[in-house]
């Protein structure tokens, strides 16, 4: 199935939204994310969660501002699951790995916000800045090749 009618389905089934969104808040998505991975680089000493949520808030803003250049926003109950899913579909196989790993920062995440005694690790905070670095980096040369206008943002 091609990406046009896999939105399209994902669209009548509730999962999307179709609307227009202009390049602007594609790029506020985009300059709030790469801001989110440098406070989280920043918060790693302080605090893990803080630094954890920091990167996967980037990586659900850039994934966001994907969905948003096709013409869609996520509307449905499970957002950031739809939103990882959808942007797995815009960027192919090379990025398999990557959305797989964001998706377990997801599941992650939903276990120690709704059972703190169980927070991310020094270490699993390291990473999630390597991945939110990771899928920045290579959804940005994504983008600036698929879309030339965005090739001004940081």
């Amino acid at each position: 199935m091609n990406l046009k009618k896999y939105l399209d389905k994902l669209s009548e089934q509730g999962f999307l939204k179709q609307e227009e969104i202009g390049f602007n808040q594609v790029r506020a998505l985009l300059d709030s994310a790469f801001k989110n991975i440098k406070a989280s680089r920043k918060n790693l000493s302080i605090d893990e969660e803080t630094c954890y949520t920091m990167a996967y808030n980037a990586m659900i803003k850039i994934a966001r501002a994907l969905i948003f250049l096709q013409g869609f926003r996520p509307d449905d109950g499970q957002q950031h699951k739809t939103t990882i899913e959808v942007a797995g579909e815009i960027l192919g196989e090379s990025f398999k790995n990557l959305i797989n790993k964001f998706d377990k920062m997801r599941q992650k995440r939903n276990r120690f916000i709704y059972d703190p005694a169980i927070p991310p690790s020094q270490e699993e905070a390291n990473n999630a800045i390597k991945v939110a670095e990771e899928f920045y980096n290579k959804t940005k040369t994504f983008l600036e090749e698929t879309n030339p206008q965005l090739k001004l943002f940081k």
